[in-house]
């Protein structure tokens, strides 16, 4: 079944070429693409998309509160946010308002696709730059909850490598397992915590951290 995906971004022409990536995408299908999220309720209402791809900045309702209110409305939306900005206090915001996953818009299209495939089954992608913002946002011991301790001691790895901006693929090597089997973990870690995105799963596992 081909992955679903909706486009907030206002830039016309970074709109149009980022709609021709997921149209032209084996396995994807563009469900809409907008300017701002003045309607975001209705459109994801309506379109039931499985990925929202959103810019931060953006004229009206920005991506931040599109942000906002996805997950008051459809906690279980997949949002990877596709910005210009690196700086922290944009990429805390957006992490605090419960994105999956935060990449640059320099990044590669092909290297977008894998980041929408990946959030699609859990992951948290994160550009290098902005895993090593969040890294910095945790104490060197940072105190753990119960429910942390009551995942697997895999599952305590596999969370903690999603946490420092690991990929599947880069967690399966790790580990020596499979994509699939990365894929198993993170479902029963999420389920565990009873989270839908990695920023969830930070505020259950690490409380106490500095987010």
């Amino acid at each position: 079944m081909a992955i679903r995906v909706i486009i907030y971004e206002d830039n016309k022409y970074l709109r149009q070429s980022l709609s021709l990536l997921i149209e032209k995408s084996k396995g994807f299908e563009l469900v809409g693409a907008f300017e701002n999220c003045n309607t975001v309720e209705a459109e994801v209402e309506v379109l039931k998309p499985d990925v929202a791809l959103m810019d931060i900045e953006m004229t009206g309702v920005n991506g931040i509160e599109g942000l906002k209110i996805i997950r008051k409305k459809f906690p279980s939306l997949n949002v990877l946010i596709l910005t210009v900005f690196e700086d922290n206090d944009k990429v805390f915001d957006a992490i605090r308002a419960g994105a999956n996953g935060y990449i640059l818009k320099k990044t590669p299209p092909q290297e977008i696709i894998k980041a929408i495939e990946d959030v699609t089954q859990g992951g948290a992608p994160m550009t290098s730059t902005i895993a090593r913002k969040v890294l910095e946002l945790f104490p060197k011991q940072p105190a753990r909850s119960e429910e942390f301790d009551r995942l697997t001691e895999r599952e305590q790895q596999v969370l903690r490598l999603l946490i420092k901006g690991n990929s599947y693929k880069m967690i399966a090597s790790e580990m020596g397992i499979t994509h699939d089997t990365v894929r198993t973990f993170v479902k029963r870690i999420y389920e565990k915590l009873q989270v839908h995105s990695l920023a969830e799963a930070m505020n259950k596992a690490f409380p106490d951290r500095t987010l």
